[in-house]
C-alpha cells in the first residue's frame, strides 16, 4: 500500500470494493483500462467532470466525461516537468520490465495481458 493506494481487484463485485477501499465516497475516477469503467464510475456517484478515460472515447462522447492524458501530456513542458519530480523523488514511475527491442513482440504479448504492475520498457539492443 505504497502512498496509501489500495490495489482493487477487477470482476464481479468490483464496485463494492472500490466504495470499501475509498470508505464509501468515490471523488475521482482515472479509466485507464476501458469495458465500461466509464459507467462504473458514474455509478459510484462521481461526477463527470471528475471521470477521465484516456481508452475509451465513445464512453467519453456518451457521457461527456474528459478524455484527457495522452494527448494533453505529449508535449515537451509536460515531459519537463515529469523529468523534474522524478528527479526531485517526488514522482515514481513502477517500471514492470525492460526487454531489449528486439523482443517487442514479447513485449507486446506482456502488454496486452492488461495486468502489467507498471510501465513497459523498449531499450536498444
Amino acid at each position: 500500500m505504497a502512498h496509501g493506494v489500495v490495489p482493487v481487484a477487477y470482476g464481479d463485485g468490483v464496485a463494492e470494493r472500490i466504495r470499501s477501499a475509498a470508505g464509501g465516497r468515490v471523488d475521482a475516477f482515472i479509466d485507464t483500462f476501458g469495458s465500461g469503467y466509464v459507467k462504473l464510475a458514474l455509478d459510484l456517484r462521481v461526477t463527470p467532470d471528475r471521470i477521465n478515460t484516456i481508452i475509451d472515447f465513445a464512453a467519453a462522447e456518451k457521457y461527456g466525461v474528459n478524455a484527457k492524458g495522452n494527448a494533453d501530456g505529449g508535449n515537451s513542458q509536460v515531459v519537463a516537468e515529469l523529468a523534474k519530480l522524478v528527479a526531485d523523488g517526488r514522482l515514481e514511475i513502477p517500471i514492470a520490465r525492460i526487454y531489449p527491442l528486439s523482443e517487442v513482440q514479447a513485449a507486446f504479448r506482456d502488454l496486452e495481458q492488461r495486468h502489467t504492475l507498471g510501465k513497459i520498457v523498449l531499450r536498444p539492443d
